[in-house]
């Protein structure tokens, strides 16, 4: 349990001096990177209700949301750029907002679906990858942005 909060405690500091994730691409892309932990509230009616906050504290099985926003800085069309961010360590992976992205297991070396990738194992043989092996989430955006305009991406995960 100590190694779980402190690992906690180190995403939370990691998380506030998160910087925008890489791009690829010869285009001027500006992108900002938040990260929302997601919160059950209950009014005082009773009422259920799910909202998004900065993260001052996280333990483990927080859900986390990150979103990405990208915007063409430029006086000229960008297009067809990629968006790669790591994924923290002290989270496992759920999903994107649209499951359009590639992942890496491998720190980035080899990309793919996330159902299509596997793990090679000690003793010989392979295992499906799961959501806690994901290093790596990226995104190729192929439109065409015009001067100025931009995007968002995000993903989920779970403090682990």
């Amino acid at each position: 349990m100590k190694r779980a909060l402190a690992s906690a405690v180190a995403l939370v500091a990691a998380l506030a001096g998160m910087t925008a994730p890489a791009f690829a691409g010869a285009s001027p892309i500006n992108l900002t990177s938040k990260v929302f932990v997601e919160r059950e509230i209950v009014d005082s009616s009773g009422r259920r209700s799910v909202v998004l906050e900065q993260p001052s504290k996280v333990v483990p099985g927080d859900r986390l949301v990150f979103v990405l926003n990208y915007r063409n800085a430029s006086q000229q069309p960008a297009a067809r750029f990629m968006v790669t961010n790591p994924m923290p360590s002290a989270v496992a992976f759920e999903r994107t907002q649209d499951g359009s992205e590639e992942v890496s297991i491998d720190g980035g070396r080899n990309w793919g679906r996330l159902v299509d990738l596997r793990i090679p194992l000690a003793e010989g043989g392979v295992r499906a990858a799961t959501p806690e092996d994901v290093t790596h989430i990226r995104w190729f955006v192929p439109q065409t942005l015009g001067a100025g305009s931009g995007g968002k991406l995000s993903f989920r995960g779970t403090v682990k």
